[in-house]
């Protein structure tokens, strides 16, 4: 039965207040004993639920003993055939039901104990009300009137109560999500260590050793969060750029908690077929580095699966300055200009497998599917173009660089 709440007008226990009143001398009666019925609700409701039975002793126990008064009272002028709606009708304890189901949030009780203790006191304080009114000559027809009144008015406490908790829990809940969004947004651009041990105390998140950034498409977002690390950071929209780098367009990040060695097996597997770019593994307050690196390897991702940027550190290494690696690859190549297009192609694949794979005649012949004697010959083609350059170690390194792995783009 839904509360009226905090306008002081009452649902269904102020219409059947005026419709079955009390005799003014039970009225009387009744408020007399509010003060010892308060007394007895509060000792049961301690003796039998047990999240109340310490917060209801001492002072606080006086507190709710007064409280559990002036809620009866209103209610017992509505019994007398005061309306619901005035000053002093049902509303008064309605708004204090909510508040009360309000400040339980805050202390972090559950709302089941909440309705427990209602329960308990709906019980009590009938027991206790009922026989004041019969020792007061209240009819039967009355009577039954005055239970259904107390029962809908504790109705509508605990239907007040429930509201108010879930409100202040839904309320809670959505400032700690702006705090994660915050935290997560400053710990991908790098924020100071101090800023984040901040936040994170902000959100009352707790951190982990590591954090490994995972860029996965916005569509799988939800469904891969679901299984990870229930302190796994996410962060859908409006990803920042770093440095030229920008924010991947239609892609989410998800910063996920200590991830390494076994767990980053683990980590791939629940990837596995989906698309996604896992960053490395990084202190957590150093988590803009692993974003950072994942940024650079989406356009190394392909649609399969995951893409382990552990396993793709030479590209990203070719990548990191275009411009120089395309110099580098002028310079050390351009003897190759001496022949045709198609000839520096072929001659150019034979060194970088012979670079690769250390000279050994056969694996290479082998890797370009051709005679090895067909090798011997390319690569005296290749020491007349290059001369003493293929015994200098640092132009050696400058051709392994300029023949590494390319896309077709270059």
């Amino acid at each position: 039965m839904g509360a009226t709440g905090a306008d002081g007008a009452g649902g269904a226990a102020g219409a059947k207040g005026a419709q079955s009143a009390l005799p003014p001398g039970a009225v009387a009666a009744l408020r007399g004993e509010l003060p010892r019925v308060a007394s007895i609700v509060v000792s049961e409701i301690m003796r039998e639920v047990p999240a109340y039975n310490v917060p209801f002793k001492g002072r606080m126990g006086r507190i709710i003993e007064r409280a559990v008064v002036v809620s009866l009272e209103g209610f017992v002028r509505v019994a007398g055939g005061a309306r619901a709606s005035g000053p002093d009708g049902i509303g008064v304890g309605i708004t204090a039901a909510r508040e009360l189901g309000q400040a339980e949030a805050r202390r972090g009780r559950p709302v089941e104990a909440l309705l427990a203790a209602y329960r308990v006191g709906a019980r009590v304080s009938w027991r206790e009300m009922s026989g004041v009114a019969v020792d007061n000559g209240v009819d039967a027809r009355t009577l039954s009137g005055f239970a259904g009144l107390v029962f809908d008015y504790i109705d509508e406490l605990s239907a007040a109560s429930v509201a108010g908790h879930s409100n202040e829990v839904a309320s809670v809940e959505r400032a700690r999500l702006v705090q994660l969004d915050r935290l997560t947004r400053a710990l991908l651009t790098g924020a100071a260590e101090g800023e984040l041990e901040r936040g994170a105390a902000a959100a009352g998140w707790s951190p982990p050793r590591t954090l490994t950034a995972v860029l996965v498409p916005h569509h799988r977002l939800t469904n891969t969060a679901a299984v990870l690390d229930p302190r796994t950071l996410t962060l859908e929209e409006d990803l920042p750029p770093h440095g030229e780098v920008p924010g991947p367009t239609g892609q989410a990040v998800l910063l996920v908690p200590d991830a390494g060695g076994r767990s980053r097996r683990h980590l791939l597997e629940l990837l596995d077929r989906h698309a996604a770019v896992v960053g490395p593994v990084r202190p957590w307050q150093r988590a803009v580095e692993s974003y950072r690196r994942a940024l650079r390897a989406v356009e190394l991702a392909g649609s399969g699966g995951p893409l382990d940027t552990d396993l793709v550190l030479p590209e990203l290494v070719l990548r990191a300055d275009p411009e120089a690696l395309a110099d580098l690859r002028e310079g050390a190549l351009a003897p190759f200009a001496q022949v045709s297009e198609s000839t520096a192609q072929r001659l150019a694949d034979t060194l970088r497998a012979w670079l690769l794979l250390q000279g050994r005649r056969e694996l290479v012949a082998e890797e370009l599917h051709v005679h090895p004697q067909t090798v011997r010959y390319r690569m005296n083609q290749v020491r007349d173009l290059l001369g003493e350059d293929l015994t200098d170690p640092d132009r050696v390194l400058a051709l392994v660089l300029a023949l590494g792995r390319r896309t077709p783009a270059d």
